[in-house]
């Protein structure tokens, strides 16, 4: 017994020695992300948490209760400095209580009529008196809402709110919350600037990385309860019963964290390996001559590889699927419909619950002139044709995750068939890994967007939740820019994006300060001045990225193929919608690609009064004027100045940002983490230099047709 107490005290001693080392300028290395769990460095909310926190309670025995112990002992015992017991039952000295709702010893404490409302995963959190003690409760109807109520709880205690105000009800407004991956499995990751591929396939199924428990453990604290593993341009290997078992180590490692595992599937699958259909090599990992999704053996083959995934993984959550989009194949090749083919995986999924995603990424310039409504074209005229477990998945523009564009007119037009909004946490066209962008405030600028697809008030978001349209399913993606780099996101403020993505998917009507707010108090500082400081930084950020890249709308006139520096003259590619010059169409006249209803017609896909307004120069929101009209240089701006000279002052615009930015953070010296501060300062030193780098080849390329002299407002 004796050694056993040494032991306790010895760990104890290296856990508050852990807790401490980020408060005594000691190195974070940005691994525990927002869950480091500090003491608290003000006195006098240490001191009301500590009174009020002694010890808590968490009911039940399955391995999500016992998780939801381990967080909350390592989060109050980091937090408060000192060991705070957490039982498995209620004692008359219980300060925190965590319990279903039907836990005999919750004994009328909480009203039950709030729980009504909150589902399998919401839940209540409130500081309770009866008999002169205060009690703090944490309950739901659902363990995972338990688990979702117990981050909450330490997100509360985290940020430092006032314990009188805790009365918390929270319930997701979206169900479907969900991080699309697109690792492949050979360890590379498309569009990933943090690393290689978490997912070490070599090494599984035996041997498993503690790594895709802290991955589970992180997503669960903001919301997230799905995952597709592998990349939407899909290996048919993954399918294969060795990569199945594989998967379904992940998903155990995953279940009580709450978050199954979905898997993006190649439609040739089910074809021999070596196949040609319409001159083009498939290669699959069946015996079939043909993925027809109308051919009896095809539908057959599904049907039996779906069988055989849930015989592993019982929860397992469906298919992601990219169907005739840059050379993947899909059931076009066989003059079928995007629905024909999403309905035969349906078939095979429904009775285990599975879902569909079916990507509406789809353009073809032989076919469309305007790649911007391939989209929508293709898609409408399927809307009432989808199996009720498929969703149409959307990218939040047009095009292709620009810094800017207006929404994907898709949204709102497909009335009898879930949409899935896709948006993109990896900065595939913002800067990659080596610039500060936080996205909360482009994906609430999407969010807020009143499609009036049912009239004033039709957000986009009310549209995805369900609101607006009778959706029997809602759901909501996030393309990962998660990678095995020891701060997981490349640079320390990408973690910023992947927390308000889990957070804005759980409630969308969170704004993008308050977000941020939350995260610089859980992962920086709470000095106040040092927050505010941050946060501005982080809201002026992403509008700085559009103005020294693509101001005004313009679109696409980056590099090719690695998207992250300037390359507006590219012209020389396979196909002309892969080109620069195929969106801004600069000439002596002017600059801008013609969506009018005298161009290409792409304003006609969007609801009155949109259509009207983006039909003309004059009315056209200025954010997205060269998206859709071709502009005279010397066009009056409602600034007064020619768009010549707002093109130019919004490229100055945003150097001066990332200048003021680099400022801001130098000042910054001693107030955050050395080590957090050396690694930022040298992304901030990038970014100066490659701001100033897209505003020079951009306002050099694009003077050779105005003719006009660079013009900067502070300077002759």
């Amino acid at each position: 017994m004796q050694f056993s107490r040494i032991v306790v005290v010895i760990l104890m001693i290296g856990f508050f020695c852990e807790c401490e080392r980020f408060s005594h300028g000691q190195a974070d290395d940005g691994y525990e992300l927002w869950m480091k769990y500090g003491t608290i460095q003000d006195t006098a909310v240490l001191d009301s948490y500590s009174a009020e926190i002694r010890a808590a309670a968490v009911t039940g025995q399955s391995p999500t209760c016992s998780i939801i112990r381990d967080e909350l002992h390592r989060g109050l015992a980091g937090l408060l400095g000192k060991v705070v017991e957490v039982s498995d039952s209620v004692t008359g000295q219980t300060d925190v209580i965590v319990a279903c709702c039907s836990c005999k010893a919750l004994g009328g404490l909480v009203d039950k009529t709030r729980l009504e409302t909150l589902g399998e995963e919401g839940y209540l959190i409130q500081r309770i008196e009866k008999a002169g003690r205060r009690m703090i409760v944490v309950t739901a109807n659902e363990e995972m809402g338990l688990l979702y109520g117990t981050f909450g709880l330490l997100r509360f205690l985290q940020t430092g709110k006032n314990l009188n105000n805790l009365n918390l009800i929270s319930r997701p407004r979206i169900h479907y919350r969900l991080l699309n991956h697109w690792d492949n499995l050979d360890g590379t990751v498309e569009r990933g600037y943090a690393g290689k591929s978490l997912w070490k396939w070599k090494e599984l199924p035996e041997k498993k990385d503690s790594r895709y428990t802290d991955y589970a453990r992180a997503n669960a604290s903001i919301g997230i309860n799905g995952t597709v593993l592998n990349n939407v341009n899909a290996n048919p290997v993954i399918l294969k019963p060795e990569y199945i078992e594989k998967v379904s180590v992940l998903a155990d490692i995953f279940r009580p964290y709450g978050i199954r595992v979905f898997l993006s599937i190649n439609f040739s699958s089910p074809v021999s390996a070596d196949f040609e259909i319409n001159g083009n090599r498939r290669a699959g990992i069946g015996d079939l001559p043909t993925s027809d999704p109308m051919d009896p053996r095809v539908r057959a083959w599904w049907k039996n590889k779906t069988r055989e995934i849930y015989d592993r993984i019982p929860d397992f959550g469906g298919f992601l699927v990219k169907a005739n989009s840059e050379g993947m194949p899909g059931p076009q090749d066989y003059d079928r419909s995007h629905a024909e083919g999403a309905n035969m995986l349906a078939e095979a999924l429904a009775p285990y619950g599975g879902l569909v995603m079916w990507r509406a990424f789809v353009y073809n310039a032989e076919v469309d002139a305007d790649r911007a409504k391939r989209a929508y074209c293709e898609f409408v005229p399927l809307d009432g044709q989808f199996e009720p477990n498929v969703f149409v998945q959307s990218k939040n523009g047009p095009v292709d995750f620009q810094p800017r564009e207006p929404i994907q007119p898709l949204f709102g037009a497909m009335p009898q068939t879930p949409l899935m909004l896709e948006l993109q946490i990896t900065q595939e066209y913002l800067g990659h890994s080596k610039h500060l962008v936080y996205l909360a405030p482009m994906w609430k600028e999407y969010l807020e967007f009143d499609t009036y697809a049912g009239g004033k008030g039709s957000s986009l978001a009310r549209i995805v939740d369900g609101t607006v349209l009778p959706y029997t399913m809602t759901g909501i993606a996030g393309v990962s820019n998660i990678g095995n780099d020891r701060n997981w996101t490349g640079h320390f403020f990408a973690q910023a994006n992947w927390f308000a993505f889990g957070r804005l998917a759980w409630d969308h009507t969170l704004t993008s300060e308050a977000i941020a707010d939350d995260w610089i108090r859980m992962s920086l500082t709470w000095q106040e001045n040092t927050v505010a400081e941050i946060r501005n930084m982080m809201l002026h950020s992403r509008e700085a990225c559009v103005n020294y890249m693509t101001p005004l709308g313009l679109h696409h006139i980056m590099q090719a193929d690695f998207h992250y520096g300037p390359q507006p003259g590219y012209s020389d590619a396979p196909r002309r919608d892969w080109t620069s010059v195929y969106y801004h169409r600069a000439d002596s006249v002017g600059i801008g690609f013609d969506r009018s209803s005298a161009g290409s017609g792409a304003v006609k896909q969007y609801f009155s009064p949109w259509r009207e307004l983006f039909d003309s120069p004059e009315t056209c929101p200025e954010k997205y004027l060269l998206w859709f009209h071709h502009v005279p240089w010397d066009f009056t701006m409602r600034s007064g100045h020619t768009l010549w000279e707002e093109i130019c002052s919004h490229y100055f615009a945003g150097t001066d940002t990332v200048d003021s930015m680099v400022d801001t953070w130098t000042a910054l010296e001693g107030q955050v983490n050395p080590a957090v501060f050396r690694h930022v300062a040298g992304r901030l030193s990038i970014q100066q230099k490659d701001a100033a780098i897209w505003r020079d080849s951009c306002l050099n390329y694009f003077q050779g047709f105005s003719n006009k002299a660079i013009y900067h407002e502070y300077s002759p």
